[in-house]
Parts: C-alpha cells; structure tokens; sequence
C-alpha cells in the first residue's frame, strides 16, 4: 500500500473535493436557500480555489518536495473543513442579514466557508505529481496516471454525495466524515507531529462535532426541530406558533425565510391564508370531482379536500418521497382511497397525463425564495395544463411576488404567460392588508371557457375570498415564458 500511497491519496482528496461542493449546496440552503445562484457561486468559487491551489501546490512542490509538507496540507484542509461544521450557521447568518443582492451572499457563503479548505485540497495533485516523478522520461504519464485517479475519486465522490451521502448520512455528518478523513489520511501519509497546531486541529474537529450534536439534541426537546436531507432538498421541521392568532403550530422549512407547510398541533383547520383560496373551484367549477394538486409538502390542502368534499378524488404529484414520508409522520397524512399520490416531477406528470382528465389542476409547487420551478411557469407547461383539464376545466395557482414595483417581471409574465392559452386570467390578493409593493402570496385563477353564470355553491367561505379580486390588467409588457428561456430566479431576485 505504502508503494501506491500518492494515488490512493490524490483519489480520496479527488473524492472528498466534490462531495465538499455538493454537500455546500445543503449547507447554504438554510440560509440563503438552492437557487441556481446557489450552485453557480458553489462551483465558480471552489474551481477558483482549486485553481490557486494548483498553482501553490506546484509552486511549492518544486522548492521543497517532501512528503511531510503534503500530509500538512491535507491535515489543514481536515482543520478548516472543522472551521466550516463549527461556524457554518453563525457565518451564513450573518450573511443572509446583510442588505445585498442574493447572487452577491451566494458569493460570500461560498467563498467564506468553502474556499480555504478548498485550496488546501488543489494543493495535492501537483505536489504528488512532483513527489512521484522520478524520471523526465516519465513525466507524461505519471502526471495523467495521477490527475486521471484524482478525476475517477472526483466522479466517485460525485455518485457517493449524491446517492448515498446525502441523503442518508446527512449534510451535515458528511462534513465529519469529510474533515476525519483527511485528518486520518495526513497521518497515514506521515506521522503525526504533537504540536500546538496540529492539537489545536484536532480539538477543534471534536469541539465542532460535539457542538453540532449536542445543539441537535437541544433543538428537537426543546423546540421538536428536526433536520433532514432528503433526495431533492434540506427539510427543517419545528414548532412554532401561529403568527396571528398565537395557536402552537408544526412548520415544514426548505426555503430561509417562508414556510412551505404547517398544522395547528390542535385542529385540521388550514393555518395558510392561502390554501383557503383552492376553494374557490367550487365556484368557477362547481360540478368538480375530480383533481389534480402538484406539489404536496406536508399535505395540507390535500387533507382539507378529503375533509370538506367527501365525494370527491384528488390526485397529487409530489416529487420527493421522502417529502410523503415527513408529511406522514409529522402532519397527520393518512392513506385514503380518493387520495392518489404520485413521486414525479410535475411537468414530467403533467407530460405524461392522459387528456381531459381533470376537472382542477392546484399547483403549489416552489423551490426556494418564492420561486417555481421553471419549467411549470412556461406557456408549454400551461398548454399541457389546458390539455389535461375537462373542456371547462380551471387551474388555480399559488405565486409568491409582487403587484408593483421592480420586482413585479415574473407576476407579469405568468400572467401574459397563461393569458396566451386560457379564455380568462384572474387574480387575488391573499391579504389585502399588504401593499403592493410587498413580497406576498398572490393567487391566479385561469378557466377554460367564460362562464356567465359562476354562481357555483359558494357559502360564505368563498364569497369572502371572492372579495380579494385585484382588478390587474394584464399587459403585454411581460416576457411570455418558454421552455427554452425562463429566467425565473433572476426575476425574483429583484423582490425584496
């Protein structure tokens, strides 16, 4: 083993790079959330560090090659790996209080907490190159036989991360394994000096893993919080209490700064202001029987369907199983014969879907920081909509936006957007209280055909909501939105 020690280190250092970059898209999602800004500041920044790292690496590789001064630097990305599990929340913190555009804190967290040990990490390949060659007339391919084992460690760690890693050890327990790991291989490669630093090191790994754990044990007694990673996101469950009327509540958290889900702990009643307005179905379409919802979380609506129309049917698409699971352990989900639930993509479903099959299509699907996901906001996804839906069929939308002001482009394009397919676009403001500068949930009712009479069986529940109609005149000033251009998140950036 001893004789291949260079390349079963520039393998594992290959591995553990990428599972640090896909384990740094979890880490920030708490705080600053998974949008594509998110990954492309993950990845720009660590491909820089790496890049330095390179270059220090063969730099220093050629001043003093020694096998010592490779397992240091790989003990001191081990001991800034345990800087990043120590103050990972306070740093991200930080950063997501300060008044900056999201792409510019995506920038920081990355570079704060992910760099440094980053490029202690570049620093091996080139520096066990160096160790390694013994010959001129070797070079060549000892430096591809050692950069081609670092690539096949990095597409190792890519498929450990993604499959296994995350969503079964968790993101943040892969950072123990991560910063054990390159502490334990510094000192298989040479022995471990007792110095101040390298104690230091170590200390500060335990301190950091025992930090972590303990304040996990805290939160779930004291406060029933509760943190997985799940095949497509970082789910935080807790409990609260109900910013209006003060009623304990369970939340459901992927985004940093709404909830995507929650009960009262006491009643069925729906705690989100929003939800109520998928009543409004009886309304426009008030013969219904059967629907589909894309997008369950912690299955609220759903529940309140099967609840109030006892001879009804309701299909929905929920992406993440392990979303179902959650919602089943932790919000009173149960199986029940009118509730079919499908683990797909909603576009991919919405494809899929035999036509003239629904009477309502309930979309309340988003990613993070009041974004949809992009592909169920294109004039394709709105024709497949109208597809699927009965010839006087309704869709009815939750979007989260502004009414006015410089963060007004994505509701304007929805609406030119569905205004393209449907006889009729409407929309309602959930709180009539907010201004229309604010960021707030909006609702958007599109129906096939114009009905004359939409009298429905209304009762007093939906003559209230009724009432919330904004009169908005959609204007072709908004972008219509395509599969092939739909920048969603860069509208959204501009709401604050």
């Amino acid at each position: 083993m001893r004789k291949f020690i260079l390349e079963i280190t520039v393998f594992i250092c290959g591995a553990l790079v990428m599972i640090y970059e896909i384990v740094g898209s979890r880490i920030l999602a708490p705080h600053i959330g998974t949008s594509t800004y998110t990954w492309t500041s993950l990845i720009g920044v660590i491909l820089a560090a790496l890049s330095l790292g390179y270059w220090l690496g063969g730099k220093w590789a050629d001043r003093n090659p020694d096998l010592k001064i490779l397992a240091s630097a790989i003990f001191l990305a081990g001991g800034l790996v345990s800087v990043t599990i120590l103050f990972n929340d306070s740093v991200l913190t930080l950063i997501a209080a300060a008044q900056i555009p999201l792409e510019i804190q995506a920038v920081f967290a990355a570079l704060f907490l992910f760099a440094p040990a980053s490029v202690f990490l570049g620093f091996v390949t080139p520096y066990a190159v160096k160790l390694k060659t013994t010959t001129l007339e070797n070079t060549g391919k000892t430096v591809g036989r050692l950069y081609a084992l670092s690539t096949i460690g990095s597409i190792f760690g890519t498929f450990a991360a993604g499959f296994f890693l995350i969503p079964f050890v968790g993101s943040v327990r892969t950072l123990y394994l991560i910063a054990g790991s390159l502490l334990l291989l510094s000192v298989f490669l040479a022995p471990f000096a007792i110095t101040r630093t390298n104690v230091g090191i170590i200390v500060l790994f335990f301190f950091g893993v025992g930090f972590n754990e303990v304040q996990t044990v805290y939160l779930r007694q004291a406060q029933g919080f509760y943190d997985f990673d799940t095949q497509y996101s970082r789910v935080q469950i807790f409990e609260t209490k109900h910013q209006k009327d003060g009623k304990p509540i369970r939340a459901m958290r992927i985004d940093p700064k709404f909830f995507q889900s929650s009960m009262y702990l006491d009643s069925d009643e729906l705690t989100s202001e929003y939800a109520k307005f998928y009543h409004l179905m009886r309304h426009y379409k008030p013969d219904f029987k059967k629907i589909l919802m894309i997008g369950g979380a912690g299955y609220s609506f759903p529940k309140e369907y099967l609840k109030t129309y006892p001879d009804a049917e309701i299909d929905v698409v929920e992406i993440d199983p392990q979303m179902t699971a959650l919602a089943r352990r932790f919000f009173r989900l149960k199986d029940d014969p009118r509730l079919k639930i499908f683990h797909q993509d909603g576009r991919v479903f919405l494809n899929q879907a035999p036509s003239q099959t629904y009477d309502v299509v309930l979309m309340d699907a988003f990613t993070t920081l009041f974004t949809v996901p992009f592909q169920l906001t294109t004039i394709e996804a709105a024709k497949e909509i109208d597809r699927v839906l009965v010839k006087d069929g309704i869709v009815i939308f939750n979007l989260g936006g502004v009414l006015k002001g410089r963060g007004d482009r994505f509701l304007k394009s929805e609406l030119e957007t569905y205004s393209q397919v449907f006889a009729d676009v409407q929309l309602f403001k959930v709180d009539k209280a907010k201004k229309d500068s604010d960021i707030q949930n909006l609702i958007v009712i599109a129906v096939k055909k114009i009905h004359l009479d939409v009298s429905g069986i209304d009762g007093s529940l939906v003559q209230g909501l009724l009432k919330h109609e904004y009169k908005y005149e959609v204007q072709p000033s908004g972008e219509i939105l395509t599969d092939n251009k739909a920048p969603v998140e860069f509208y959204n950036t501009f709401i604050k």
